[in-house]
């Protein structure tokens, strides 16, 4: 019974395969082809997103979410690199004054694997990460990031590990190591 809202990224972009996917009814897909508003009245939320139309968006998509709106917490979800992230394609780019400056309460970032706090409140900008660490190179704890409100205003922004396996990197010394058993 949680409201779920989904912006598809390169990933996952619109396509004959993602179209042909039937998703829970709990779970809304936001719009690929212009940004959409979903307002949650009994939760005083207004959601923005844009999903991708396609693998690779070059384009600032950022330029085109609506104005928040009054009385509600703004949420924007939006799958970007910003304006860039080691290891990350350049795809909808946009910076991180724009993000402050269109009035959200809240952005949840997608496309960067690795959680990060980009800014703290006024608004908040975070990349969450994965839930999951997929391979090797996604390192460390992967979880979500749990937002909490009261009264339109957030109170509370928290990281919670939630991963079932974790990757990680460690050295072992082969010094001594005579045999191939013996490492």
């Amino acid at each position: 019974d949680i409201p779920v809202f989904v912006v598809r990224g390169n990933h996952d972009a619109a396509s004959q395969i993602t179209r042909s996917l039937s998703l829970p009814d709990n779970v809304r897909d936001l719009s690929a082809q212009e940004p959409e508003t979903v307002v949650l009245d009994e939760l005083g939320i207004a959601i923005h997103g844009q999903g991708f139309p396609e693998r690779a968006v070059t384009a600032n998509l950022a330029q085109g979410y609506p104005d928040p709106i009054g009385g509600l917490i703004n949420i924007g979800l939006l799958h970007t690199a910003l304006d860039g992230r080691e290891g990350h394609e350049p795809y909808a780019p946009c910076s991180l004054s724009e993000l402050i400056n269109r009035g959200y309460d809240y952005w949840a970032l997608g496309h960067v694997h690795r959680g990060e706090l980009v800014h703290e409140a006024g608004p908040w900008v975070v990349f969450p990460g994965n839930l999951q660490g997929r391979h090797a190179q996604e390192v460390g704890p992967k979880g979500c990031t749990l937002v909490s409100f009261h009264d339109g205003t957030i109170q509370k922004v928290k990281h919670c590990t939630i991963d079932v396996l974790r990757w990680c990197r460690t050295v072992v010394s082969c010094a001594d190591a005579r045999t191939p058993a013996d490492v």
